[in-house]
């Protein structure tokens, strides 16, 4: 995931694409930094604790609840389904169609549970936004082995403390697509090896009255389970499979087009 300010600048019509799963449509032009096993994904100190609670409670929340609303006119559907895992630690994935609401929207469906969520390096490079970014919750995706070790150590430390993880597994921004793109199971490795319940959200399009602007709903759907009787490669499978279904099914709800994609035809 990567976070600018794409959403409010983007009046492209038209997109043409050529690779689905490698495509990356979002305005940001961010030299990423290298995330290596010197990273540092939990902080300890009293200090780190203090800049968390206040960037991400007394900051980014109100701000994250008034731009979905004022901006998208946001609404959700299925928020109660995440009341039975209200304690317990869970994974979220979602689709990935807007440069700042979509780091926003989980903040808003999963309140009052923290979240944390897995985004490109690129969401920890940036000169000023790039040093609060941690404290609101961004696991950067790391360089090498010996950094995914420590990256690998946070999930599992954040789902433990009863946090939810989100994870966009199309990875790459699409600004308001109204499909879902096609994803590995790679991501799902981490619900499947901890038996962790998977919930996900899509976020759908349609067209505001009053203004003519696209509103977004976002539908909530979960838990799935981990069947941990099967090869933990089966389970994430089963995984990636139930969530790709769901979502592709909630986001034929969508009846608004802000841009179209149109796939370029492969050359003879």
């Amino acid at each position: 995931m990567q976070l600018t300010a794409g959403d409010l600048m983007d009046k492209r019509k038209v997109i043409y694409y050529s690779d689905e799963l490698n495509d990356e449509f979002s305005l940001a032009e961010i030299t990423p930094r290298k995330i290596d096993e010197d990273y540092v994904y939990i902080h300890t100190s009293l200090f780190k604790r203090f800049t968390h609670f206040f960037w991400y409670r007394i900051i980014a929340t109100p701000i994250a609840f008034a731009y979905v609303k004022l901006v998208f006119a946001h609404t959700s559907r299925g928020k109660h389904k995440l009341k039975k895992h209200l304690r317990d630690g869970y994974f979220l994935y979602g689709n990935h169609t807007q440069d700042i609401a979509d780091p926003f929207i989980p903040n808003v469906v999963t309140f009052p549970k923290t979240d944390y969520v897995i985004v490109h390096p690129n969401n920890v490079s940036m000169p000023v936004l790039g040093k609060i970014t941690p404290s609101l919750g961004a696991l950067p995706v790391p360089d090498g082995v010996k950094a995914y070790k420590n990256f690998k150590q946070a999930i599992e430390t954040r789902v433990s403390e009863g946090h939810c993880i989100v994870i966009y597994p199309e990875a790459h921004i699409w600004p308001y697509y109204t499909g879902i793109r096609d994803f590995p199971d790679t991501s799902f490795a981490y619900p499947a090896k901890l038996g962790a319940p998977v919930y996900c959200f899509t976020n759908t399009y349609t067209k505001q009255k009053f203004t003519g602007r696209p509103k977004i709903i976002t539908y909530i759907d979960g838990p799935f389970y981990p069947d941990m009787s099967k090869p933990q490669r089966v389970r994430r499978r089963e995984l990636r499979n139930k969530v790709y279904e769901t979502m592709c099914r909630r986001a034929e709800k969508s009846d608004h087009i802000q841009i179209r994609y149109i796939k370029r035809e492969k050359s003879k």
